[in-house]
């Protein structure tokens, strides 16, 4: 038989509203525990769908991975930043480069120099050292 009663509005004055004996519908065992509990079990879907990463295994990272790389210039680029710097007087004038001052931690060897340049930097690669030597130039480290 059809009917338009909502079932709130069916159990009023039915003590229990259909859950059984007292409690029954009272604390977090009838929705399934609290916050994430059940993630593994009975709330997997749940887990799949909202949370995928939860259980992923991220593994080892060395410390030594996590610093960061040094900002790295090639040797091509050495007589423009040089001629920005110090000047067509100061490149002439034998004056020395200063990587570090600008943030540059390696010098690298790609490209081609003609202009001898003192060039103080942290590190440089065997290429770039030998690009330097053959322009008459030389790497402070």
């Amino acid at each position: 038989m059809p009917h338009d009663l909502r079932r709130t509005r069916r159990y009023r004055g039915s003590r229990y509203c259909g859950w059984g004996q007292v409690g029954q519908h009272r604390k977090s065992g009838s929705r399934g525990g609290k916050g994430f509990a059940g993630g593994h079990k009975h709330f997997w879907i749940q887990t799949v769908k909202f949370n995928p990463n939860r259980y992923r295994r991220i593994g080892f990272v060395p410390p030594s991975s996590l610093k960061p790389l040094p900002a790295t210039i090639n040797v091509g680029e050495l007589e423009d930043l040089a001629m920005k710097l110090m000047g067509t007087e100061g490149v002439k004038s034998g004056m020395e480069l200063d990587l570090a001052e600008v943030g540059i931690g390696k010098l690298l060897g790609r490209g081609s120099i003609s202009t001898a340049l003192k060039v103080r930097v942290e590190s440089a690669s065997a290429g770039a050292k030998s690009k330097l030597k053959e322009a008459g130039g030389s790497i402070v480290e």
